[in-house]
């Protein structure tokens, strides 16, 4: 095995950075990003600071630092100082450019894909993945091992999914017959996925029971979430691990769903809205408006 280290010149990551102001030399190698650590002794690792961690910063004596800001009277000869607007973003860009290895395109030899599936190009469909009839599925998808795409599932381009996640099953609705015993209602909508939408592991996404249960464009639901029948998540909203959102729910643009988070059925949650660690929400949310409790009420009202 090929256990080689490939070194990166800085001024490779600084043309992509393209940070406004750099203190210090930049005819260095880089070998790794690492947290950032003011016992750290190597001078070819990059780090990132946000500005509540600046008494930190200036204690690293060693190393490439992406910040925001940083007096000349607290900076190491043995750094560089690459300033940015906001380091954060500018870590993520540096992990996307240099440290993310591409997934390979592939279709695993035990995956069951039904013949009926439109399939695009460049996809990544892992082991034992299922993919029912009916389904259309875009390019540059990944889907992980042991998922299940439940038929008529429609999922755009760049979408990623994890394993073991199971997308366009039956939701959990019952009706009583004349003899008063619980019968499923037949389900006969579908689920719609958007472009740049990522699901997480072990994440339960129902179809609805007539139209669809829709994922808009740069959704992210995290690991271990329920995602009932009937249900609009809005582009650029977060659902975090083990989250409850029940049926026909409407999720606006820009929301922040907080982990083990509940939502009833058929309320609203307004667009830029964030529901509290835990919150039990059974009545909706005006946009803006963040809500804590059980049950949520509103803490922190839209200006």
């Amino acid at each position: 095995m090929d256990n080689k280290i490939t070194m990166i010149k800085l001024e490779k990551i600084i043309e992509t950075l393209r940070p406004y102001r750099i203190i210090g030399h930049t005819e260095r190698l880089v070998r790794e990003p690492i947290q950032l650590n003011v016992d750290n002794h190597d001078t070819d690792v990059i780090m990132w600071s946000g500005d509540k961690y600046y008494d930190k910063l200036i204690k690293v004596k060693k190393g490439v630092i992406i910040c925001s800001r940083i007096e000349e009277d607290n900076t190491s000869a043995d750094c560089t100082y690459l300033i940015v607007e906001n380091p954060r973003s500018a870590f993520r860009i540096l992990l996307q450019s240099f440290f993310n290895p591409p997934v390979i395109p592939e279709i695993s030899s035990s995956a069951i894909i039904d013949e009926s599936v439109s399939l695009g190009n460049n996809n990544y469909i892992g082991h034992n993945v299922v993919v029912e009839k009916d389904c259309k599925i875009g390019s540059n998808v990944i889907i992980g091992h042991n998922t299940i795409i439940k038929s008529k599932t429609i999922i755009a381009d760049n979408v990623k999914i994890g394993s073991n996640t199971v997308i366009g099953s039956v939701g959990f609705g019952y009706e009583k017959d004349e003899e008063d015993n619980l019968q499923v209602i037949p389900h006969i909508g579908n689920v719609v996925i958007e472009k740049f939408v990522e699901i997480g592991n072990c994440t339960a996404i129902d179809r609805a029971v007539m139209g669809s249960t829709i994922l808009r464009k740069y959704a992210k639901i995290d690991n271990l979430v329920h995602i009932a029948h009937g249900v609009d998540v809005g582009e650029n909203s977060m659902i975090i691990g083990t989250a409850q959102v029940a049926g026909s729910v409407k999720i606006g643009k820009n929301c922040w769903i907080a982990p083990s988070s509940t939502i009833i059925q058929k309320v609203t949650i307004g667009d830029n809205s964030t529901i509290g660690l835990g919150a039990v929400v059974l009545r909706s949310v005006e946009p803006g408006n963040t809500v804590l409790g059980n049950p949520a009420r509103v803490i922190n009202r839209k200006k």
